[in-house]
């Protein structure tokens, strides 16, 4: 009886909506914008600067546990094809306890860590390259307050500008890569064979792989967009998976093309390491690139976010896990305005608190850190449940080689989190700052789900349920 009802509850995401807005090209967009920001450009040079060229290794290996958390995202996104993403998958594989803790820590709260970095970041960048604007927060907050107006407008604003920012962006740190690597514009300060002769794994470079991972989360944020996707049976997957493939080459030119200019010691240790690289390969003319750089990748993962997060608190809403108003939609261009407001207030909150300070980028990133992590090991969990509760319902895409690319997926997220302190002397702090967040929205969760909902934390919703909603 229970595989009857899983044959006709999981209608394919391209029978909910015929004619969709974002076609591959927008999708990608999407997957690259929001993982390319500017803290990863950072964090990137950061880890070549720790284990040389090297860093390719944990590089690519965090590029595959990428790919395989796509292929669990992309079979749950069109098997459960609701603008609620991660909750509306996780409700029917696990129940609504971990579906309303892997959206709020794995997203809202990283959005308001992350996000807030990024601008961060970009305020302190501008006002470094030009001191009009330094120990003001103009950029930060004008950034902050013009896409979300824009995405206020509508999905298809947000796709034009999506399309614009993330080929600028990826042009312009292609270009950096290129022409370090060739020594196009500034002679090498060091030469190819220097490189070649300091590869050694044995400069902690496994350990690396949590920090390679950063480059490359954030790809799922197209699943949320499935409602408005053209063939979303075919180009859900394929964004992500060729999205997170050109990430990988554009930061193995970015990451390797830097050794050719700056010691690794400047790499680790510089506050805006991206800033003398820029700088060492093109000269003053490297601060305007760069800049473009910066701007575009900030812009892009703003405008990513405000369009993803709240279609998810939408989702979580229309479900009965979050406060209804954040399902309320414009009556013109239907798009969840509480939730595009409430993102946006989150974001800026940490910009209030923590003002202009520099310092507090890298806490905010990894704060934000573990929490998505553990979304990721949920995901790959819910394909698990889902793969042995409805074995023979409709999939529009399988996750190919299951169950590898979940157990690998699981182990790679678990290892990231344990090395997920960049020094021992902060693993306590990190550990608990990501232990008290947890620990607030568990408890806000189980709260809601007793008091409002009245339902168990861990029972399972029938995946035909959902269907009809």
């Amino acid at each position: 009886m229970q595989d009857a009802v899983s044959k006709a509850a999981a209608p394919t995401a391209a029978g909910k909506k015929a004619r969709g807005i974002l076609g591959l090209k927008s999708l990608m967009a999407v997957a690259v914008g929001l993982v390319v920001s500017q803290g990863v450009m950072v964090l990137m040079l950061q880890g070549v600067g720790i284990a040389g060229s090297a860093f390719i290794v944990p590089l690519g290996i965090a590029w595959v546990l990428a790919l395989c958390y796509a292929a669990s995202f992309s079979e749950l996104a069109l098997l459960v094809p609701r603008a609620g993403s991660l909750s509306a998958y996780t409700e029917v594989a696990l129940g609504h306890f971990p579906a309303i803790l892997s959206v709020f820590s794995g997203y809202v709260v990283v959005a308001m860590f992350a996000l807030s970095a990024e601008l961060l970041l970009v305020n302190f960048l501008l006002g470094v390259l030009y001191p009009a604007v330094e120990g003001t927060q103009y950029v930060a907050f004008g950034i902050l307050g013009a896409f979300t107006v824009l995405n206020l407008l509508g999905i298809d604003v947000f796709a034009k500008l999506q399309n614009v920012l993330a080929f600028a962006m990826v042009v312009a740190l292609t270009l950096l890569g290129v022409s370090a690597l060739t020594g196009g514009f500034a002679p090498h300060a060091f030469r190819a064979a220097e490189l070649a002769g300091d590869f050694n794994l044995g400069d902690g470079a496994f350990t690396l792989i949590a920090l390679a991972i950063w480059g490359y989360v954030g790809a799922e944020f197209v699943c949320p967009l499935v409602g408005d996707a053209r063939r979303p049976e075919r180009y859900i997957p394929r964004s992500m998976y060729l999205g997170l493939t050109v990430i990988f080459a554009v930061f193995a030119l970015y990451c390797l093309g830097a050794l050719f200019y700056l010691p690794r010691e400047v790499l680790m240790t510089a506050e805006l390491p991206h800033l003398e690289y820029a700088t060492a390969a093109f000269g003053g003319s490297g601060t305007f690139l760069l800049a473009v750089a910066a701007i575009t990748a900030t812009c892009s993962t703003v405008n990513t976010s405000l369009a993803a997060v709240p279609r998810m608190l939408q989702g979580m809403a229309e479900q009965g896990q979050a406060f209804p108003v954040l399902g309320w939609k414009t009556r013109k261009t239907r798009e969840p305005w509480v939730a595009v407001l409430f993102t946006a207030g989150v974001t800026g909150l940490p910009l209030l608190i923590w003002g202009n300070d520099a310092g507090t980028v890298g806490l905010l990133l990894i704060s934000a850190a573990i929490a998505w992590l553990i979304a990721y090991i949920i995901a790959h969990v819910n394909v698990i449940a889902l793969r042995r509760r409805y074995p023979d319902a409709e999939r529009p895409y399988r996750s190919p080689f299951y169950p590898l690319p979940q157990l690998i997926g699981i182990a790679g997220m678990v290892y990231a989190i344990v090395y997920a302190s960049p020094a021992p002397e902060l693993t306590v702090e990190i550990f608990t700052n990501a232990g008290v967040v947890l620990g607030i929205v568990s408890v806000v969760a189980v709260a809601w789900i007793k008091l409002v909902m009245k339902k168990p934390l861990f029972k399972p919703e029938p995946l035909n349920e959902i269907a009809k909603r």
